[in-house]
């Protein structure tokens, strides 16, 4: 018995900005930007919001529209949990899986938020997962637990709203979306087989994006001082060398916007991906020939050639999405499993690898068969 995946779908904006477009914003290129990252054009909202996206694309994995790919319809009754996966929330209450509840009519569903950058999908799966497990009939202690069946898992970005567009080293690298996958537990199926999760320390700060909550404060190591709630919003508190941030802010950069030192998240990814899809295969007993495709985190399409180098595979094994998406975060490996699905690239009996890599440093991969 197992978690299996029943549901697919991705919800993309409508504006599509070609890489020729953000030349009017920085010092690029079409052939600069594609040659490095292999990313032609990306989609950014306008007025979509990230629940908006997310609603789209749950609606296609849960079999009511016609785009994306479900296995059957399920009903608004029978989803017992929501995962929303997301490093940009519209708001921090109520929460995005909240939202997609009330807006889906999911009345049986727990709904909670989750962040682990580009690899959240990943823990989303594997939270859905052992929770099904733990709750599965027969299990130890599962009378006390919420009988979870079916869970609606989402990965979605609005990833535009915390870009730096005056950074030509990043602006050009991500894109919005949504990808959401409806998982069941089932007696029949072996479903999830295995999957890794790990964390590294960014100890470079390599790749962060600091919040923007800060307000003034009428407290001092004194006590209270009414007049401090009169003075400017405190400074920008930042793990980044303290002169850097403050020339940033004195220029006028918006302060929550992503920092990225680009050669060492190369350096991390390149090494984090072939890792976890070879640890996913040990935990099964599987070698990589029993695989049918790879999903990988469309971070860059330089990445996964590196990877696919180093794992001596051909670059068609790897399900690709990035020439125009670009990076979306949580929303990369949902949508483009969502492809492989409408593409007829997945097949009953398919075993099937997702592996991600993102900030903090995470990583991680899941391995089931379809």
């Amino acid at each position: 018995m197992g978690c299996t995946i029943i549901g697919c779908g991705k919800k993309l904006p409508k504006l599509d900005v070609a890489n020729d477009e953000l030349s009017k914003l920085v010092d690029t290129s079409d052939e600069w930007i594609s040659a490095r990252t292999g990313i032609r054009s990306r989609r950014v909202c306008v007025n979509e919001t990230n629940v908006d996206l997310a609603e789209c694309a749950a609606r296609q994995a849960l079999g009511w529209e016609e785009d994306g790919w479900a296995a059957r319809r399920i009903a608004p009754e029978e989803i017992d949990l929501v995962i929303f996966s997301t490093v940009t929330p519209d708001a921090l209450l109520p929460t995005g899986a909240a939202a997609i509840r009330r807006r889906l009519g999911l009345v049986n569903a727990a709904a909670l938020d989750m962040n682990a950058a580009c690899t959240g999908f990943i823990y989303g799966l594997t939270i859905a997962e052992s929770m099904m497990a733990a709750a599965a009939p027969g299990a130890p202690g599962a009378a006390g637990r919420n009988p979870i069946r079916r869970a609606l898992v989402i990965g979605s970005e609005r990833l535009s709203r915390i870009v730096d567009w005056n950074d030509r080293n990043t602006c050009v690298l991500f894109g919005d979306g949504a990808g959401a996958a409806v998982v069941e537990w089932d007696e029949t199926k072996p479903g999830i087989l295995s999957w890794f999760i790990r964390n590294d320390d960014d100890i470079d700060n390599a790749l962060t994006c600091m919040n923007a909550f800060d307000t003034p404060q009428p407290f001092t190591e004194a006590g209270i001082d009414p007049a401090a709630l009169e003075l400017p919003d405190p400074s920008f508190a930042s793990i980044h060398d303290e002169y850097e941030q403050t020339e940033r802010i004195a220029a006028g950069a918006p302060h929550q916007v992503l920092h990225m030192h680009g050669q060492k998240v190369f350096k991390f990814a390149t090494k984090a991906m072939p890792d976890a899809v070879e640890e996913v295969l040990r935990r099964a007993g599987l070698g990589i020939d029993d695989v049918k495709l790879i999903v990988p985190h469309q971070a860059n399409e330089r990445i996964i050639r590196y990877a696919a180098k180093r794992m001596k595979l051909p670059l068609e094994r790897f399900q690709m999405s990035i020439a125009h998406r670009g990076n979306s975060s949580s929303a990369c490996i949902p949508m483009t499993l969502c492809d492989a699905y409408e593409e007829g690239r997945i097949q009953p009996g398919d075993n099937v690898v997702l592996v991600g890599f993102g900030g903090g440093f995470t990583s991680g991969a899941v391995l089931f068969q379809a």
